[in-house]
Formats: C-alpha cells, sequence, structure tokens
C-alpha cells in the first residue's frame, strides 16, 4: 500500500490520566514512558502535568522546573500537540484528589500502525473499540486459574 497523508496508517490514539500523591514521586513511571517512546512502541502527542493544591487549586507544572514535582517529566517538555487543553484539564482536576497530581499523556500506539495498514489494504475498517480495565482482566486470569467449585 502506497501511503499519502489522508491515508497514512496511525495506530490507535489513547488519553490516560495517572494520579500521583506527592508523597510517592519517584521518577519511575516517567523512566518506562521514555522507555516506551525510544522504542517506538508508542508516539506522544502530548503530557500535561496538573497538581491539585489541599484547597482545590489547580495548577499546571512546568516539567523543566529542576525542583519541581514534574522534573521526572522534564524529557517531555515540549510535547504538546494541542489535543488538551482547558477542558480536559478541568475534567483531570475534578477527578484527582486534593493533594495529589496528575498526568495527562495523549500517545498514539504506534506499534499498531502496520496492523492498521494490513486491515486497511483488506478493505477493512476498525467500527468498535474499547479498553478492559487492568483490574477485570487480572481478576477474570486469577478465575480461570481457581480450582473448580466441589459440588
Amino acid at each position: 500500500m502506497t501511503t499519502t497523508p489522508e491515508t497514512e496508517a496511525h495506530g490507535p490514539v489513547d488519553f490516560v490520566l495517572l494520579e500521583f500523591p506527592m508523597a510517592g514521586l519517584n521518577g519511575r513511571a516517567s523512566e518506562e514512558l521514555i522507555k516506551l517512546v525510544e522504542q517506538g512502541v508508542i508516539r506522544l502527542f502530548d503530557l500535561l502535568v496538573v497538581m491539585k493544591g489541599e484547597d482545590g487549586t489547580v495548577e499546571v507544572l512546568e516539567l523543566t522546573d529542576p525542583g519541581g514535582p514534574a522534573a521526572a517529566f522534564s524529557y517531555f517538555d515540549g510535547a504538546q500537540s494541542g489535543l488538551l487543553g482547558d477542558e480536559e484539564i478541568a475534567e483531570a482536576a475534578s477527578a484527582i484528589l486534593p493533594g495529589n497530581l496528575a498526568a495527562l499523556i495523549v500517545y498514539e500506539n504506534i506499534w499498531a500502525a502496520p496492523f492498521v495498514a494490513a486491515v486497511r489494504d483488506g478493505g477493512g475498517e476498525l467500527v468498535g473499540s474499547t479498553r478492559i480495565p487492568a483490574p477485570d482482566v487480572m481478576a477474570a486470569l486469577e478465575a480461570l486459574d481457581a480450582p473448580p467449585p466441589v459440588a
């Protein structure tokens, strides 16, 4: 398939909101996110870090503040495609607890792009998609490993 900008295959694009207690910040999440980007698993479109004060005030943090709570994400400074705006920031802030911060991340699953191209080459189109929460998957897998009930 020859791709043009109009037919270029992209992987699914996801939005995630990750909440962190201020006391639990250790930088591991950002290290793993960097690996995903550098390994070509995902393409990062947006990353914003929002802090909700104990009094409910909301602040978008600078990723490049060396002593700030968002400093671990400084690698991604400038990752702003315009997909996240004031509405998403307000929605994220309403979802997190006072005294916590959240990373809003929009990324493309570029690992899936060749599969998407193959589907389109066969005339196929994505007609539905959903994400199954990890706890539900884990519970279902654990249930498969459980011994059968005794009658």
